[in-house]
């Protein structure tokens, strides 16, 4: 019950990011795009240690131990 109560969030999760993508690609929207947010994680620094990438490679890695690792 509880596996699929997680896949069934992580769906959810997929399909809100799915919903904010397209209506950040409609004309004349406000909404910054997927690629937008992480070029702008990736510029964060905090004087000379690059932060948003550092949090962005955390994440990547979570995302690969949790999911692909098996």
């Amino acid at each position: 019950m509880m596996r699929a109560l997680a896949i069934g969030g992580f769906l959810a999760a997929l399909a809100l990011f799915a919903v904010m993508e397209w209506l950040a690609r409609r004309e004349g929207s406000r909404i910054p795009t997927l690629g937008d947010l992480c070029a702008y994680v990736m510029r964060y620094e905090v004087g000379p240690v690059p932060v948003g990438r550092i949090g962005l490679f955390g994440f990547w890695w979570w995302l690969g131990w949790h999911f692909l690792a098996r």
